[in-house]
């Protein structure tokens, strides 16, 4: 099938108990990119054509994203936490034959990705970051500036259904306030008119808006203490590992981010850029400066 994303091609693949829709393009090294909430594909639109013409581009939607499966989250949060949706990954890998590939991602992408880095390390050649800092990190450095600006942190975590509810009564007007927001000019105007459908679309469906919910109840559980466990067994980053942070994203309020990755890798560089939280879609020359250059040459 033809991908919404222009030069690209849809298919669905099946891994770890789920089927992902997967969009492709290009050849040469493989590139994975992970989107993150309340995103899907679509959010790589603006930079995906430029980067095929020099890997061999790969874009699923995360379970419960998009057109992928979207299964009931469990009691213990595993179904949607990133060591699971890691292994969704793995074995995209597998069906596409692939023993390794680098990897970027963006938000919960992000946190995907360097999961899928640390428990995974022999299939990730490179590791990009864009608008994140480790999730226990993050937690540690809330205050109450930055408890109001992540306030879904808290919010999409609370016991089912409440924020599936709250977020049902009206879930365009949700979603299109949340990207707004997150914006640096604070309005929908980043957002290509085919992405921004896509993202509405998938929020008047429940299962998706539970799946949202549900991996951000799993950061605030299962993820964080996979994350101290890490941090306590000293374990660390190999791949190389570059870092975009937005001057007004949600990094930038923790102080020092690129600091933070130093703490969790063996080899890190780091640059900023004028945009608010979704780099690729405001401000995707930035994201193509900063990632082109760095996948190119595989070490």
């Amino acid at each position: 099938m033809t991908s919404h994303i222009t030069g690209f091609t849809e298919s669905r693949i099946k891994t770890n108990g789920i089927t992902l829709s997967v969009h492709q393009a290009g050849q040469g090294v493989p590139l994975i990119l992970l989107h993150g909430y309340p995103q899907n594909h679509m959010c790589w639109s603006r930079v995906a054509p430029e980067l095929a013409r020099h890997f061999h581009v790969i874009i699923p939607d995360l379970r419960g994203y998009g057109e992928s499966d979207a299964p009931a989250d469990d009691a213990d949060h595993t179904t949607y936490s990133k060591r699971t949706m890691a292994l969704d990954i793995i074995g995209l890998m597998d069906a596409l034959g692939l023993n390794t590939a680098a990897v970027l991602g963006h938000d919960r992408g992000a946190r995907v990705a360097y999961r899928l880095t640390l428990d995974h390390p022999e299939r990730i050649l490179k590791l990009g970051i864009i608008e994140i800092v480790p999730t226990g990190d993050f937690w540690a450095a809330w205050d109450a500036n930055l408890a109001m600006k992540a306030y879904h942190w808290t919010f999409l975590a609370q016991p089912a259904p409440l924020p599936e509810r709250m977020i049902g009564a009206d879930p365009v007007g949700y979603i299109d306030w949340t990207l707004a927001a997150w914006t640096l000019g604070k309005s929908l105007a980043a957002f290509p008119a085919a992405s921004l459908e896509s993202y509405r679309k998938q929020a008047l469906d429940p299962a998706r808006i539970h799946a949202m919910c549900a991996d951000y109840r799993a950061g605030a559980t299962f993820d964080r203490t996979a994350d101290e466990a890490d941090r306590s067994a000293g374990r660390k980053i190999t791949a190389p590992l570059r870092f975009l942070w937005a001057k007004s994203g949600f990094p930038a309020q923790t102080g020092h981010p690129a600091d933070l990755w130093a703490n969790w890798a063996t080899d890190v560089s780091d640059s900023s850029c004028e945009s608010g939280h979704f780099a690729m879609e405001e401000n995707p020359q930035a994201v193509l400066d900063c990632f082109v250059p760095f996948f190119r040459y595989e070490a």
